[in-house]
């Protein structure tokens, strides 16, 4: 039974210590792919020499919306410079977050434009975070949209049916991470439950998020497992056949299975 956990964070310090172990237990539970995503310059280097390092991890590469005011001169353009490195299969995480405030909102919108069009010109599918700004990036989304078709996917998604609906109308793909396991989840579930066949994706963001019965602990890419089980049931579906569809998703999206041996 095949898993694809779309969006991890492997070059994060709570890895140090037990990461090829970490990527093993993985693999021990189906997980066929690993998307692990920069937030920074550096992260987005150490991603694509992790996946360039892992048969079956893959990289995306970008500056997180709340590292962008700390981005300095050069940063950017080693993001470019790594969209071309083998192994990469998105850019991001982009977006906008207001929750924690920590880069002004006009540099997080210039650099989540940036991200877009860097996308668009490269063929490549983007991965955006947004936390307390779903308005605003749907705006900005929409004014991608007017430029040229969109792949992307919103990554841990937390936000309504109507935002969904909208995303979806854009043509993005919808993940859902451990939060969709929570017991007071219940609306986000119901979300869940309207994302079309072909547009559903499950993550871990681990180190975070961890799943139930997990909470509280460091998450891993293996525990994508519990997440896709909770969505097959509240879906009315086969774990097994949530999980070939979920898989066959993340390889329409992401394209990887082509660069398997590079």
């Amino acid at each position: 039974m095949p898993l694809v956990d779309t969006h991890a964070h492997l070059d994060q310090e709570e890895f140090a210590d037990d990461r090829e172990a970490v990527i093993e237990r993985a693999r021990e539970a189906g997980v066929e792919a690993i998307v692990t995503v920069g937030t920074t310059a550096l992260s987005s280097e150490q991603s694509v020499d992790l996946a360039g390092g892992h048969p079956g991890v893959f990289a995306a590469v970008g500056i997180q919306p709340n590292y962008t005011a700390q981005a300095v001169p050069g940063d950017w353009e080693r993001v470019v410079t790594l969209v071309t490195r083998p192994r990469v299969v998105a850019i991001g995480e982009t977006g906008l977050d207001r929750h924690w405030d920590y880069s002004p909102f006009d540099i997080q919108q210039d650099y989540f434009d940036r991200h877009l069009r860097l996308a668009q010109e490269r063929g490549l599918p983007f991965i955006v975070h947004t936390r307390d700004s779903d308005a605003e990036v749907v705006e900005m989304l929409r004014e991608a949209h007017r430029r040229g078709p969109l792949r992307g996917v919103m990554h841990s998604f937390a936000g309504t049916a109507e935002t969904a609906g909208e995303c979806l109308e854009l043509g993005l793909h919808i993940s859902f991470a451990g939060m969709v396991t929570f017991k007071k989840s219940d609306a986000l579930r119901e979300v869940a439950v309207i994302v079309p066949d072909d547009r559903i994706l499950v993550e871990t963001d681990s180190p975070y998020l961890s799943p139930h019965p997990l909470r509280g602990k460091r998450n891993e890419p293996a525990n994508v497992l519990h997440t896709a089980t909770c969505l097959a049931e509240v879906r009315g579906v086969e774990l097994e056949a949530f999980a070939e569809q979920t898989t066959i998703n993340a390889r329409a999206l992401f394209r990887y299975a082509e660069l398997r041996k590079a």
